[in-house]
């Protein structure tokens, strides 16, 4: 007899001690362990681990896991008892979000074992789950009346929304709710599990320990890369520390696995109701054994392959940082203030002779910090896309105080990142529109600018002036106060170095021809 109390509630589930089919146990000397391989799409602008974590706890939504930005590939060898000729195999500790499509089983000990068929069976125990399967059934109904408890005796007809159909032996028919009620049935039919389980019907020509491996992709584990620079005083050098953040609600912990991450774009076909989230894909292997470091990097196909050379548990229900690499000391770093006076990006395509388009300019000086991924900067190592947090220590009680984030993309070894942190607060500039004239029988036009960078600092500063000609694709500068640099077919640059407490002009004339 099987006997629970339905809570006030359906959401709230109680747990029930049942029974399960004996699954095979590999001994400890044959189990090789498990293989991950985790793929990502997340977003790190806007990807939370902590609220999944959150949204998993409360279970409002049994499909949240396979909402996850990513999938996992898990490869794992176990020892276990084959049985002779035609038999069965039961894997109880598997992921609860597996694609059936994608399992597979390989007898390592013996090859000519054949599998005849397969299957993932995740129908699991639950007192609504149990109530389904005993419609038809005789149950036992004890309702607490506040005045004297009620017995219900009969066949279950119904049970959904939080009441409970008995019709008794005189055909009569009682509706129970089911808050504060006991409820006594009988020996758990059939097709109920309490954990995932993959089965498997094998026929095999020899007994015994064998070693089996399997694998399969499954819903609800991804990661992100995680960044932290701090300056120092002078903010001229810099100490990173860079972590891969896990999220794992797949329904399955990963224990003594070795962990591997590809990052690169990888391709994946996607079906219709995934397409459109798109994003570059990264991937993370976890495999065995090794001393506490950082991952070793190297090339891979045309992707980067990291090895952490050490043994990562990633509990169910986890959000967790491993380390990329040990923290690299004193990396130079660059400071950058940069007016973009417009906020126009560069030639659109078409002529534009409106006077007044792109005349209005911003105030914002924007802050960098800029650094050159390479040896002989303490770093050197391809770094995934992810998220980079700065900040900086107060000389005045030590503590690190948080400056601003940024994204940046896959960068390889040798080529520089450049970290947007804001705005500054002593720094303004002013961007005006001095004159224009525009001659169509001649087709030409001109325009005149004034930039104007005040520095209310108690030091000197340089500002890059970042300017975009925006109006045709033939231009030329012919007057400027100031000597500048052609970026591209669209921008020039100013690098103006402005005194303490004063301020600094840039006067120039483009003419345009078409």
């Amino acid at each position: 007899m099987i006997q629970f109390i339905i809570a006030a509630c359906l959401c709230a589930e109680a747990s029930i001690a049942v029974a399960t089919p004996a699954s095979t146990t590999p001994s400890p000397a044959a189990v090789n362990g498990v293989s991950l391989t985790v793929y990502s799409s997340a977003d790190a602008a806007s990807f939370d681990p902590q609220t999944w974590i959150a949204q998993q706890r409360q279970g409002n939504d049994p499909t949240a896991a396979y909402q996850v930005p990513g999938f996992g590939v898990i490869r794992e060898i176990r020892g276990v008892e084959m049985p002779q000729g035609a038999g069965s195999l039961a894997f109880t500790d598997v992921a609860a979000f597996i694609d059936p499509t994608t399992v597979a089983f390989e007898d390592l000990t013996d090859p000519s074992t054949v599998v005849t068929n397969q299957r993932f069976e995740f129908d699991l125990v639950s007192p609504q789950k149990l109530l389904e399967k005993y419609v038809d059934q005789k149950i036992s109904a004890m309702v607490d009346m506040n005045t004297a408890p009620m017995r219900v005796d009969g066949t279950l007809l119904a049970a959904r929304n939080g009441q409970l159909v008995v019709q008794g032996a005189d055909g009569g028919v009682q509706i129970v709710n089911q808050s504060n009620t006991t409820l006594t049935l009988g020996a758990l039919p059939g097709g109920l599990r309490t954990r995932p389980t993959l089965l498997w019907d094998v026929v095999a020509a020899k007994s015994g320990a064998h070693q089996v491996r399997t694998s399969y992709q499954t819903s609800g584990i991804t990661w992100r890369a995680d960044y932290n620079l701090i300056l120092d005083p002078t903010d001229t050098k810099a100490d990173m520390t860079a972590w891969v953040s896990m999220l794992n609600v797949s329904g399955r912990s990963y224990d003594n696995a070795q962990l591997k991450l590809i990052a690169g774009d990888v391709q994946r076909a996607q079906s219709n109701n995934n397409r459109g989230r798109g994003a570059p894909m990264m991937m993370m292997k976890v495999m065995a054994d090794g001393a506490a470091e950082g991952f070793q990097e190297k090339s891979f196909f045309e992707f980067h392959l990291y090895t952490l050379p050490r043994p990562a548990n990633i509990p169910e229900n986890s959000s967790e940082q491993i380390a990329l690499f040990p923290t690299a000391r004193n990396i130079p770093v660059e400071k950058l203030l940069v007016y973009e006076g417009s906020d126009i990006n560069g030639f659109g395509g078409g002529m534009i002779d409106q006077p007044e388009f792109g005349a209005m300019g911003k105030t914002k000086v924007d802050v960098f910090v800029r650094f050159k991924n390479e040896a002989a900067a303490n770093l050197g190592m391809p770094l995934p896309a992810g998220k980079l947090r700065v900040s900086k220590r107060d000389d005045a009680d030590g503590s690190l105080e948080f400056i601003g984030e940024d994204l940046i993309g896959h960068t390889p070894k040798d080529e520089k990142v450049l970290v947007r942190l804001g705005s500054a607060f002593d720094v303004v500039g002013s961007r005006t529109q001095t004159d224009f004239k525009s001659d169509r029988g001649r087709r030409e036009m001109s325009e005149s600018f004034k930039i104007e960078i005040r520095n209310r600092k108690d030091k000197p500063i340089t500002v890059l002036v970042r300017e975009p000609l925006y109006r045709w694709s033939n231009w030329d500068i012919t007057t400027t106060s100031q000597p500048f640099e052609k970026k591209n077919s669209t921008t020039i640059e100013y690098t103006l170095d402005v005194p303490a407490n004063s301020e600094k002009l840039i006067t120039y004339t483009v003419r345009y021809r078409w």
